[in-house]
């Protein structure tokens, strides 16, 4: 049975657990003037994570929100992760945050991009004295009330467990309301922004790597590059493998955002020279049922990234024997994420690679 959940590629379904997390965490409720998170954001010290969508807001939304602080109506809070440098990432409330940003700057939109223009409020009834008004066409009045409106934000800071992964993805998760929500990865993407998510973005091009999963264009949310993900978590341990597999994933993810490790560089270089050799022997691989069992891709593709002076000239008589093996047909039918039978499947794999 394939699992279709909004995804542009059909894979097999996988059964994983949901992760049991307690947490230790203080939550704090602060009420910040909205100069001082205007400030914050441009000194840096409280940073919008790496968001694919970016600003969405239209002009007429960002300026409903500033009449709203200016005539005194209720804002929904925000949420706030204070990360271990002090450092206030936005979890929840990126475009309120931005909105009174680009207002208080006197422009709308992304610096350098074709949205960017002057900030004169627009949408608000025909009665109302602020349509049209940027913020120092306000009365001095106006200019005070709004810089000195509070808006109130949850400060959410994690004192256990240790890694902050977990924390962050999960509360994000939560707080993922939106009209379309993020999946896993893109979460992650969120999260954990750093050199890992270049790295897995440039790996998830690949002609050899999009060839082996029969698309043309990547998936529009991203499962493509979890399994990009999901390889290299295991490539470089899959021995100390523990369930469930979306915190394996997080914490692989967490611990290499700056994609440095040697053992990083190396999957980096070798794993387009295995998808392109994988491509160009064996038609329509990792689908012994129709559609992509993530655990023959998992275990195969990473056999052949540890034998680096495997011959790909036997590789698709290898391929044919590991599918042949009764014992990794079993471990890649069901409990797949298992780590009993993933570690089997793995060694299964592992062996017919280093005989050929």
């Amino acid at each position: 049975m394939s699992d279709a959940s909004n995804y542009d590629i059909p894979v097999e379904n996988e059964i994983d657990e949901e992760p049991f997390v307690e947490f230790d965490i203080s939550v704090t409720p602060v009420d910040s003037s909205l100069s001082l998170l205007s400030e914050q954001l441009e000194e840096g010290d409280m940073i919008i994570p790496f968001y694919q969508r970016n600003f969405v807001w239209k002009i007429e939304q960002a300026s409903k929100l500033i009449e709203s602080f200016i005539i005194g109506l209720p804002v929904p809070q925000i949420f706030l992760y204070v990360n271990e440098d002090e450092i206030l990432e936005v979890i929840d409330g990126q475009q309120r945050l931005m909105s009174i940003k680009y207002f208080m700057d006197g422009y709308f939109g992304e610096p350098k991009t074709d949205r960017r223009q002057v900030f004169r409020l627009k949408g608000l009834s025909e009665a109302s004295s602020l349509n049209g008004k940027t913020f120092v066409e306000l009365s001095s009045k106006d200019q005070r009330k709004l810089r000195n409106s509070t808006l109130r934000a949850i400060h959410i800071k994690q004192l256990s467990p240790s890694r902050r992964n977990d924390c962050v993805f999960h509360i994000f998760e939560r707080l993922n309301t939106g009209g379309t929500q993020l999946k896993p990865q893109e979460i992650r993407n969120a999260v954990f922004r750093g050199n890992v998510v270049k790295a897995l973005q440039d790996l998830n091009t690949g002609s050899g790597w999009m060839k082996s999963l029969r698309i043309k264009n990547n998936d529009k949310h991203q499962r493509d590059m979890e399994f990009v993900l999901r390889v290299f978590a295991l490539y470089e341990d899959w021995q100390e493998y523990e369930k469930p597999m979306v915190r394996f994933l997080n914490e692989s993810m967490s611990e290499n955002r700056d994609f440095s490790s040697s053992k990083a560089k190396r999957f980096y270089n070798r794993f387009p020279i295995v998808m392109d050799a994988i491509a160009e022997h064996i038609p329509s691989p990792f689908r012994p049922r129709g559609v992509i069992n993530m655990a023959v891709m998992d275990s195969i593709v990473v056999a052949l990234l540890e034998c680096v002076k495997f011959d790909f000239g036997k590789l698709k008589s290898t391929y044919d024997s590991i599918l042949n093996d009764k014992d990794f047909q079993r471990t890649t039918a069901m409990s797949t994420a298992d780590a009993v039978v993933l570690k089997e499947r793995f060694h299964i794999a592992k062996r017919y690679v280093e005989s050929a």
